[in-house]
């Protein structure tokens, strides 16, 4: 840590921005196997909350690696870097009053704990979007799966590279059971209760 570094505090926070959009600065972090569904359903969710004029942005794993975290990989110690730069990230928009959407795989609890500490538990839901291995292979629409189990692709989560379930998430989304717009709906839920 550098000691000649001060945070500073500005005359405006995040309860006078929550009041003047007219909610809660949260995060929604979905976690799951690539293919379960996680994308998808944030896209959606994203949808349905500017409908009902509510401020939200959606973070997703892909589109953050093409700038914030171009220079890390997929190894375990890139993956830990990943959560924690998206996670200080997500508790900035969570600040500035915005319904976050993260949307990443987030394949280890300790990473998805210190997103929730970074964020704040009060601001912080966990969505597990559970699906098997063999059913997001699948859905694979970018066929990463095939090139995994053929050993093409290294540290593949749920192939070459461990997933471990959220413990007590605030909601499971099981998309082999679950449709599109159930899953939404029990988002919303969460959100907009």
């Amino acid at each position: 840590m550098v000691d000649n570094i001060k945070w500073h505090s500005g005359e405006i926070n995040k309860a006078a921005r929550e009041e003047l959009l007219g909610q809660k600065g949260l995060v929604l972090w979905f976690t799951g196997l690539s293919g379960s569904g996680k994308s998808t359903i944030a896209v959606e969710v994203e949808k349905e909350l500017f409908k009902r004029g509510k401020v939200s942005y959606r973070l997703d794993g892909d589109n953050l690696r093409f700038g914030l975290n171009k220079d890390l990989g997929f190894t375990a110690q890139d993956r830990e870097e990943n959560i924690r730069r998206i996670g200080e990230v997500a508790a900035l928009f969570a600040d500035a009053g915005l319904i976050t959407l993260a949307s990443f795989i987030s394949p280890y609890r300790a990473g998805r704990e210190a997103a929730r500490q970074a964020i704040g538990s009060e601001n912080f839901k966990e969505i597990y979007v559970k699906a098997d291995v063999e059913t997001c292979a699948e859905r694979d629409p970018k066929g990463l799966y095939a090139k995994a189990k053929k050993g093409e692709i290294e540290n593949f989560t749920g192939i070459s590279a461990p997933y471990e379930e959220p413990e007590n998430p605030e909601l499971i989304l099981d998309t082999q059971r679950l449709n599109l717009e159930e899953s939404v709906e029990l988002v919303l839920k969460l959100i907009l209760k």
